[in-house]
């Protein structure tokens, strides 16, 4: 009964979305209804509501809507969703402002004498503009109005300046700032948590360990991972799209003619396109540069880029008015002021100290304050033209609210679908196809291309993705990240914008075309650039690195970067310092040579040991490296032959515990009835027939399984742990011989502070002997936690605490403080000494080492990876490895 009523779910979403009844109340509708359905017949004919769920039941569906209408709202941590108003209002406020319009009409007369260069300034505005606004509407009709009369009044193919327009303003979906990324970046970072369950799961059925690498888990994503890993794929597709118009030019001139432009290239002319162009690319820079630096997250550049399109409006608002710019000169000149006073002074109100700082804060919060003033002079510029502000305001509020409640809705659609058992049924017939990640993952694409000709991006992005992602993530052979799956699901999403007969751009563009254009020629237009994203879809899925490098190298050269000894990184880091060792080699070596003849004896043998073994553990790293080499290598060549006897395996075992889980599931329900009054009469052989056709289908599965299944396994095994044996060793080796190095020099550095503290250690006894025990301790202790916070003096300090608590309780023992305290200074004037003479014969020979060592044997020990290193990291993390032998 549970398909039956999953039936009913997607019949009543289908007709409700089909006959034109709003999206935001047709998906929680179809969900209420089926489910209040299902609670009714459960009710009427089993005597429970939750009979005919597969999962849970009425209530449980009502507590899942509860719960995502609270994350929605009020969890902080999900605050990705605040992006999506500030970026609206940014968009709709440049839309209505007319800078799009003055980009348009700049461009086109920059680009219009060369072959398709209306065409070609068509697609670059579009570009800038998807970058600036990211409302697909806006963009077409903005277009359409200006560049249609103009393209066919110079004898543009109707058809190629249709489909020029219509994927022009589509770009906005997947160039960030893109209200579909961030959405999508909201699903998949639940869909991710939900992947990574399963795949910890898998591995736990696998190999019987209860944890799993950290190296080994899915790739989430975030907003602005997803801008960052769509960029140049959206790149790639205004060159695409560029490329068609001006092959096509070149092919047939008549398609595209060149068009020259009536006026001169002059000075104006210059200031003109200038002036066009510069705010909107300052706007795209400061938005999506502060995002990439690590400078701001998605939602402070989504309001720094508010603000900024509010000060642009304003004085365009004002155009040929005197004063006009002046809001925008004031907010650069307090910006720059800003940044200037960040480079001089610390503006940290709490760190105060003097009159030059009070200087630095006054100007700062002079900046700031002209910097507000600008931009309320902005608002009520824009509140009173036009009643601009109030316009975009309520246009902002109106989308905003649909976005919300259209994921509201989703999520109760979605936990209906789940309730129902179709969760179960998609992972079934998606992990049944043969052909394994890749078979699923076109299917899915070609279902989300399919649902693009009847859907907008939005459905297909709360409903489909948070289904369908879940399965996708978790496998372990592809080992996709969340970034990558989410960019090639907007390219797919954007065509839905393109695809006849419901597809939007079609429908703005022919709302604002003159008649002499027909429907037919907008569809044909469209088609052919249809085929140009699929390509760039292709692309995409090919060349992951195009998706993966620009987040992974944001996140390794943030401030909030991961260390060099981040097990994630490790295998990266590898390849590249295992690189420079060999470049490296003879220096490396000799500067081992060099430092083990300095002199150490008369340091204390605790150190002489700890050095020693240093030197030994330098000297062992090629042969540590060379072992890795072997036994990765080897690892490698067994896997080869290795890898088809483990799909076939897994795939036969898979289906064993598929069939494991019915029998069990059986074997409840017999069970059940057994115990219930009111079923006492029903047969219960049935079940017993099927447990019986499913032990024997079990065993047949069984009896697939190869005989040399086991000692293969094993050899792998054995090759696994050797390779992961040396790594660990070898980590182990170069972090032990950095670490002494890098003690070693701490503790040379602050042989000045002990002689400091070495004449406030004698005086205690004084103290002991003339002050209250209680005043005592205290002085003891602070001197204590002086030494506690030094490199390796935690002997002398035991010596010190030891001192402080004979002088407790109401008996204290100022002879055994005392005979303490001086044990503490004795052990402190041999620290002294031998401190002073490194220090002066030591601290070179070290430095040198160090040098030579630290972007090597020392890297893991470093803060931070270099830029270098970042890059060549972020690109091998860009790559996805497969991990299923280890599954």
């Amino acid at each position: 009964m549970e398909l039956y009523f999953l039936i009913l779910l997607i019949l009543i979403m289908v007709f409700a979305l089909t006959s034109g009844f709003p999206v935001a109340f047709s998906l929680p509708g179809a969900a209420i209804i089926s489910v209040a359905l299902a609670a009714l017949a459960g009710y009427l004919f089993e005597g429970n509501t939750d009979a005919y769920f597969v999962l849970g039941g009425p209530n449980q569906w009502l507590s899942a809507g509860v719960t995502n209408f609270r994350s929605l709202y009020w969890v902080v941590e999900r605050d990705t969703l605040i992006a999506i108003p500030l970026f609206i209002f940014m968009g709709i406020m440049l839309q209505r402002s007319k800078i799009a319009e003055d980009l348009l009409v700049a461009m086109a007369q920059l680009f219009g004498p060369i072959p398709g260069g209306l065409g070609i300034s068509v697609v670059f505005v579009g570009a800038l503009l998807a970058a600036t606004t990211g409302i697909v509407g806006a963009t077409v009709i903005a277009m359409g109005l200006i560049s249609l009369p103009a393209m066919l009044r110079n004898n543009y193919s109707k058809s190629l300046a249709c489909g020029t327009i219509c994927a022009s303003g589509t770009l906005g979906q997947i160039i960030p700032p893109s209200i579909v990324l961030i959405i999508l970046a909201d699903q998949l970072s639940s869909a991710a948590d939900q992947a990574a369950t399963v795949r910890k799961a898998e591995y736990k059925d696998a190999t019987g360990q209860f944890s799993m690498p950290s190296d080994f888990d899915v790739v989430t994503a975030s907003a602005g991972d997803m801008f960052m890993g769509a960029f140049i794929p959206g790149m790639i597709l205004v060159g695409l799209y560029m490329g068609y118009i001006l092959i096509s030019a070149l092919i047939n001139p008549k398609k595209a003619p060149p068009v020259p432009f009536e006026g001169e290239y002059d000075r104006k002319f210059v200031a003109r396109v200038l002036l066009a162009l510069i705010p909107p690319l300052a706007l795209i820079f400061i938005v999506l540069g502060s995002i990439i630096l690590g400078v701001a997250t998605v939602n402070q550049a989504g309001a720094i880029g508010a603000i900024g399109a509010m000060i642009m409006g304003s004085y365009r608002l004002m155009e040929g008015k005197p004063k006009a710019y002046y809001p925008a000169a004031i907010a650069i000149i307090s910006i720059v002021a800003i940044i200037i006073l960040l480079n001089f002074f610390d503006l940290n109100i709490k760190n105060i100290t003097n009159s030059y700082d009070a200087l630095g804060i006054a100007l700062a919060c002079i900046a700031a304050a002209s910097l507000l003033f600008s931009v309320a002079w902005a608002a009520i510029r824009s509140y009173r033209i036009d009643d601009t502000l109030n316009g975009v305001m309520m246009e902002t509020a109106k989308t905003t609210s649909m976005v919300f409640i259209i994921l509201l809705g989703a999520a109760m659609l979605t936990s209906a679908f789940r309730g129902f058992g179709g969760e179960e049924l998609v992972k079934e017939y998606l992990t049944s196809l043969p052909g394994g990640f890749w078979t699923q993952f076109i299917v899915v694409m070609a279902v989300i291309f399919f649902l693009g000709f009847f859907l907008d991006f939005l459905e297909i992005a709360v409903v489909v993705v948070p289904i369908v992602a879940p399965i996708l993530l978790a496998d372990p052979g592809a080992n996709i990240t969340a970034v990558w799956f989410g960019v090639m699901v907007g390219l797919n999403i954007q065509t839905s914008f393109l695809t006849p007969p419901f597809g939007f751009a079609l429908f703005y563009l022919r709302g604002v075309a003159p008649p002499t254009v027909s429907t037919m020629q907008i569809y044909k237009g469209a088609s052919a650039f249809i085929g140009l994203q699929l390509l760039g879809l292709v692309i995409a899925g090919a060349f992951p690195g195009l998706v993966n490098y620009l987040p992974n190298k944001t996140h390794l050269t943030s401030e909030t970067a991961p260390p060099p000894s981040n097990p994630k990184l490790q295998e990266c880091l590898e390849d590249y310092v295992f690189a420079d060792y060999e470049r490296q080699k003879k220096s490396i070596i000799a500067s081992i040579e060099i430092v083990k003849t300095a002199n150490i004896s008369y340091l204390p043998d605790e150190y002489q040991d700890r050095l020693n073994q240093s030197y030994a553990n330098a000297g062992k790293t090629f042969a540590m490296i060379n072992e890795i080499s072997v036994s990765a290598g080897k690892l490698e060549e067994y896997s080869v032959e290795h890898r088809p006897l483990h799909t076939l395996v897994r795939g036969i075992q898979k289906n064993m515990r598929r069939i494991e889980n019915r029998i069990k599931d059986l074997k409840e329900q017999k069970q059940r009835l057994r115990f219930d009054e009111d079923a006492s009469n029903i047969d219960t052989s049935l079940f017993d027939a099927k447990i019986v056709t499913l032990e024997s289908e079990h065993g047949v599965l069984a009896s697939k399984l190869p005989d040399n299944w086991q000692s293969a396994h094993e050899i792998f095994d054995q090759l696994a742990k050797a390779a992961t044996k040396a790594r660990r060793t070898y980590r182990q080796s170069v972090d032990e011989t950095y670490e002494t190095i890098i003690t070693m020099r701490r503790m040379l550095s602050e042989s000045e502070q002990l002689e400091e503290k070495m004449g406030r250690i004698l005086p205690l006894i004084d103290t002991v002997r003339e002050l209250d025990p209680k005043e005592a301790m205290e002085t003891i202790k602070a001197l204590a936690a002086e030494l506690d916070s030094m490199t390796e003096m935690h002997r002398v300090k035991s010596k010190l605490s030891k001192a402080r608590r004979a002088l407790r309780g109401n008996n204290p023992d100022q002879e055994k403080s005392i005979d303490l305290i001086t044990q503490a200074a004795s052990l402190m004037q041999t620290e002294v000494d031998w401190h002073n003479r490194a220090a002066k014969e030591l601290s070179d020979e070290f430095e040198a080492f160090d040098n030579a060592i630290a972007k090597t044997i020392g890297m893991r020990m470093q803060e931070r990876l270099s830029v270098d290193q970042a890059e060549s990291v972020a690109s091998c993390l860009s790559v996805h490895k497969d991990l299923s032998l280890y599954f």
